[in-house]
């Protein structure tokens, strides 16, 4: 069973961190995770749990 995470963190730059840090947009692991098509793969990696039963599989970007 695969149950999809709200999309209210559309960035890393709309990151909220704790003390008022920001994430460095030219930081390497923030430009790939925005350069990839999270929403794609989230399809298909849910089409991987059709079952309704059983437990939660992990949220995709754990699961890498």
């Amino acid at each position: 069973m695969y149950k999809p995470i709200d999309k209210l963190q559309h960035s890393f730059l709309d990151f909220n961190q704790p003390m008022g840090l920001h994430m460095n947009p030219d930081n390497r692991w923030v430009r790939l995770a925005d350069r990839i098509p999270w929403d794609e793969f989230e399809v298909k990696y849910a089409k991987l749990f059709p079952s309704d039963t059983g437990n939660v599989a992990k949220p995709l970007r754990m699961a890498l």
